[in-house]
């Protein structure tokens, strides 16, 4: 795998200088190369296999304050050389932005992938066999789990190893790597007329740190059996517990509002908002760049500045918004190593968890829903409005009592921060935007 490290570097270093011949002022390129496998077993056969390498070329081509973004597949020093002068070229057709640029040039604080855990070396030693075994294993653990199975929508599993350089004009020279794997399983149960599908999966740096193939038919085994029987509830103003990946995709939006690019755009509610109390004292966000095998872990971003950890609400506080160099000068904060390509994307984004776990949220709830499953999009960033439909289990007495669907959970996001009254400890970096359980003390349900 060094090679494909080496090889990143190379053509990284060979489009800079083919930039420079074309003409650029200044210009950085990244070279990704991803080797990956996946497969897919429906009964008792591969239905889907896959094993690629891919190399993509991205380069940014400055003229001054002008500048242009193309990226191509063809690697050959004759299709680099002509994506070097498209890109050129086509700067000079840009208007001029004040805050374009590459970031000024930094000293490396040595980390590596190394440092951070990112590549594990089981995935590669892994023979394709034993994977396609394991997903033949997890189809028959997913079937002979219940006689109400009566399908199922495959059980998959792949696994990456991904290389990528960046480099540019100003001296920086980068190279790292990551691997990453993941199992997922998808039973389909019979309901009456209806047939019901539990989806789950996981992911992690390597097979051993990774949940186990069992597990996760199990897991996805026990998501499709508790949606038997599902109505409509009540229309009401209830707790609302969000299961952990549920939760997340509440995150998700939370980093597009904290985004500097979404900031600086008027398309965030937390706009002129840093050091104001957003939410209650239970509530901590971070994005940390350097955290020891997070699927999100870099030594540097895609702009080629440090990743780090930063805390962007402590305790309820909004104390600061999550940056690349480009949106950082739009709104004249730094960086926060959260550069993707041409946009800010998220490393390890968390809530900070609790103790306890989603048994004791449910246990300490006398009446609400618990969402296991979140339907559509209806967030507005601007506003914070939020609203989703929903499926999940209805809960009396601390206990969860039957299966709910159709129904639409409403709030705004100020609203839920400051309402979150209770977090799990069952906090797990098996994506780059997790979060543990947690619930909000009252939402609107509307159902019938």
């Amino acid at each position: 795998m060094a090679d494909a490290r080496d090889e990143a570097l190379a053509l990284a270093e060979t489009a800079i200088a083919l930039l420079r011949d074309a003409g650029a002022s200044d210009a950085d390129a990244t070279v990704t190369i991803a080797d990956k496998f996946a497969c897919e077993a429906r009964d008792d056969e591969i239905t889907k296999l896959e094993r690629s390498r891919g190399r993509t070329l991205y380069v940014r081509a400055f003229r001054g304050k002008r500048r242009a973004t193309l990226s191509t597949t063809d690697l050959s020093r004759e299709g680099v050389a002509a994506l070097a002068r498209r890109a050129v070229a086509a700067a000079e057709y840009v208007g001029e932005d004040p805050h374009a640029g590459l970031p000024e040039p930094v000293e490396s604080d040595g980390v590596c992938d190394h440092d951070l855990f990112t590549v594990a070396p089981d995935v590669a030693e892994r023979a394709d066999e034993a994977k396609l075994e394991e997903a033949l294993a997890m189809e028959r653990a997913v079937r002979a789990a219940d006689e109400r199975i009566v399908n199922s929508d495959g059980a998959r599993v792949r696994d990456s190893v991904v290389s990528w350089a960046l480099a540019n004009t100003r001296g920086f020279r980068g190279v790292t790597q990551g691997s990453q794997v993941s199992r997922a399983a998808a039973p389909v149960v019979r309901d009456g007329d209806d047939k019901r599908i539990g989806h789950y999966g996981t992911a992690a740096r390597g097979w051993a740190t990774a949940e186990s193939a069992q597990a996760v038919a199990l897991h996805a085994v026990h998501r499709a059996l508790a949606q038997i029987g599902a109505r409509k509830p009540a229309t009401m103003r209830v707790p609302v517990i969000f299961e952990r990946d549920v939760a997340a995709s509440v995150l998700g939006d939370l980093f597009s509002a904290l985004s500097a690019a979404n900031v600086a755009l008027g398309n965030s509610w937390l706009a002129d908002r840093v050091g104001a109390r957003i939410g209650n004292e239970r509530v901590t966000l971070v994005d940390d760049g350097r955290l020891r095998g997070g699927l999100g872990s870099s030594p540097f971003d895609g702009e080629g500045s440090p990743t780090r950890e930063t805390v962007a609400v402590e305790g309820g506080v909004l104390r600061t918004f999550l940056s690349d160099v480009y949106w950082g000068r739009r709104l004249g904060i730094d960086s926060t190593g959260n550069a993707g390509h041409g946009t800010v994307e998220e490393t390890n984004f968390y809530l900070v968890p609790g103790t306890g776990t989603l048994d004791d949220l449910v246990a300490s709830t006398e009446r609400g829903i618990l969402v296991l499953d979140t339907i559509g999009f209806a967030t507005e960033y601007a506003s914070g409005t939020y609203s989703r439909g929903a499926r999940g289990i209805y809960i009396e007495d601390g206990a969860p009592r039957y299966a709910v669907d159709e129904f639409t959970i409403a709030s705004s996001f100020g609203a839920m921060l400051e309402g979150i009254d209770g977090i799990a400890g069952d906090l797990r970096f098996d994506g780059t935007v997790v979060s543990p359980s947690f619930r909000v003390a009252e939402m609107t349900v509307s159902g019938s």
